[in-house]
Formats: C-alpha cells, sequence, structure tokens
C-alpha cells in the first residue's frame, strides 16, 4: 500500500483533433493528468496535440502498444512528447494480446513478459545515449541497437528521459514492471483485494529483488463507472457497465481476477458465450456482488467519495472510465469530488 495522494486523470477516448481542448479542460478543472487511449489514433501524437495546449499536468499514453513498435520507434515519439511538453511525458506500455499483435500489427509475438523487460531495457538504453553522448550498444535476445550517428541523435533533453509505466495482469508481467519500470498499470477489471493479495505484494517483491525500492513507483489504475445526470442515464450506465465487466471477465487472461473472488465458473461460462457473441446476455449474469466488486456506481459526487475511499492509499493515480455516453464534463465532476 502507499501513503502517496491520490492523483486524478482524466483518460481521453476522443478524435485527436479534440485533444488539446480536452486537455487544456482537464487542466483547468484541476485533474493532475491527462492519459489517451490507442483505440483510433497514435497515441504519441495525441499527446503532442494535447502539449500544445497545456503547461502543468501529466501527459500519460494509457497504453501505447509497445509488440506493434520497437524501442527506437518508441523512443523517438516519446522524446518528441517529453520535450513538447517540457518534461512532463508518461509513456505507459501494454502488450495487446496475441491475435493484435500479429494480425492486426503483423508483428512477432513470443514470451510478452520477458520482452517487454528487455524493451524497457532498449529504450532506456536508446534514452542513455541521446541524453549523456554515450554509445549505444545494446544487444538482447529480441532487440538489438547498436548505431546511433550525430545526425539521428536529438540530443539531451532539460528534464532528461521520460517515465515509463507499464500495463500489467498477470503475476510474470507484474514482476517486470516492478523490475524495470517507474509504474505500474492496472486494468479497470480490479478489485482492492486483488491489489492487496496479488500485485501490490509482487510489485514489492520484483522491486526488492531488483534493488529499486528507494525509487519513487506509482501504481495506476481505472475505476468503472457506472453514473449520471439523469435517472435514464444511470440505468443505461448500469445496464452497460454490467455488459462490460462481462466482455472482460470473459477473456481467459483476467481468470485469476475472477477466481479470487470465487467465480471461475462465472468466467468460463461468459468466456463459452463470448465465443457464440452473446454479448447482451452475458451482462445479464453480472449480479449486483459483482457489479459492486469491480464499478462504483451511484450520483457523481457520491461516486467520487466512494473512489478516493477503495483506492486512496492503494492506487497513486487514478481515473474513471465509463461504459456509456457522457458529456465531457460528468468525468471531471467525479474526479473534482474524489479530490475534495
Amino acid at each position: 500500500m502507499t501513503t502517496a495522494p491520490l492523483k486524478t486523470d482524466v483518460t481521453f477516448s476522443g478524435r485527436i483533433e479534440q485533444a488539446a481542448a480536452a486537455a487544456a479542460l482537464a487542466e483547468a478543472r484541476g485533474a493532475d493528468g491527462f492519459v489517451v487511449n490507442e483505440l483510433q489514433h497514435d497515441a504519441f501524437l495525441q499527446l503532442a496535440v494535447a502539449a500544445a495546449g497545456t503547461r502543468r499536468i501529466a501527459l500519460t499514453t494509457g497504453v501505447a502498444i509497445a509488440f506493434a513498435r520497437n524501442p527506437m520507434t518508441v523512443a523517438t515519439a516519446a522524446w518528441d512528447v517529453q520535450r513538447l511538453s517540457g518534461g512532463r511525458a508518461i509513456v505507459g506500455l501494454g502488450s495487446q494480446v496475441k491475435p493484435h499483435i500479429t494480425r492486426r500489427y503483423a508483428m512477432p509475438w513470443s514470451q510478452p513478459a520477458a520482452r517487454m523487460r528487455e524493451f524497457t531495457e532498449a529504450l532506456r538504453a536508446v534514452w542513455h545515449s541521446w541524453q549523456t553522448g554515450g554509445r549505444l550498444a545494446f544487444r538482447g535476445d529480441f532487440y538489438t541497437h547498436t548505431l546511433m550517428t550525430p545526425m539521428f541523435d536529438p540530443g539531451p533533453l532539460p528534464s532528461g528521459p521520460p517515465l515509463v509505466w507499464l500495463a500489467a495482469v498477470g503475476p510474470r508481467m507484474t514482476a517486470v514492471a516492478g523490475e524495470v519500470a517507474d509504474g505500474l498499470i492496472c486494468h479497470p477489471l480490479t478489485s482492492p483485494e486483488y491489489l492487496r493479495r496479488v500485485s501490490l505484494p509482487i510489485v514489492h517483491d520484483a522491486r526488492e529483488k531488483a534493488g529499486r525500492t528507494g525509487r519513487p513507483f506509482d501504481v495506476a489504475g481505472t475505476a468503472l463507472v457506472a453514473t449520471g445526470r439523469t435517472e435514464e442515464e444511470y440505468a443505461a450506465a448500469l445496464t452497460a457497465t454490467r455488459e462490460r465487466i462481462a466482455f472482460y471477465a470473459s477473456t481467459p487472461a483476467y481468470l485469476p481476477v475472477l477466481e479470487l473472488h470465487g467465480w471461475g465458473g462465472l468466467q468460463r461460462e461468459l468466456h463459452r458465450m463470448s465465443v457464440r457473441g452473446q454479448w447482451q446476455e452475458m451482462g445479464r449474469l453480472v449480479d449486483d456482488d459483482v457489479l459492486d466488486t469491480f464499478a462504483l456506481h451511484g450520483e457523481p459526487g457520491a461516486v467520487g467519495r466512494a473512489l478516493r475511499e477503495r483506492f486512496g492509499g492503494l492506487y497513486t493515480r487514478v481515473s474513471v472510465s465509463f461504459s456509456h455516453d457522457a458529456d465531457d464534463t460528468l468525468a471531471l465532476d467525479v474526479l473534482a469530488s474524489a479530490r475534495e
């Protein structure tokens, strides 16, 4: 557990042309950070746009798909965002799942935890070369970077390199985050109990073995939230949130989270239904106990206060995620209540 104050971040999933205005509004409303998803737009391009409209808040890729790239391409894009923002970039990396990496990105997939460890080490080796002028000589099992000429060296930054966070659910990737990263990004389908009993102890042990316990380390997470301005909007939000929990829970990678709470059978049934495409029916299997474990719901102010109570001392940074269409200020209202 952490004693650091709980910081609040706004997660952005809109069009890239809206990123600057959304980031500026988040900053004006007191948010500590602006996090972009990599869905329909490049994560680093979104942050570059957001950097131009802000002066204070942290700018985070939550996440950029690491294995769709290589360490050099990430190093270059992140260095540019760090330069544009005056040192506010946080590089959140995620592995994605094998079908997307091999079939959508046409990139290799193997040993994701080991590959992510080496990816992070290679990324830092490139940055160290640029920051210090030292020779680039990284040789690994997956990546080799041994050539850097002055023409391609962007030179040092006053702020130094960005921070690196890794997204993880399973024990191996969580341990890698503790070993080599500056922070852990937790999946929305995470409960306080799973954090206390599984994720945080793994991180602590990994950092201790790597001799990194004296360095700052963030634990960032996104809370699933069902709320609304009206009764109709709230009811729709509850239905959509149940369906989203069911969608996440149907993925075998999240079986350990469900099993911790005694819902392994539910996970397997949801997976069978997902194969048949029964998405709406799946949501009906998410009862109130499952909903209350993985989501917060109620009016915006109450949800914000519950957010602080549930994750204060576990997360150092938190954002909220809606499963329904909501106006741009609803998340800001929830997060404002969490800071009160």
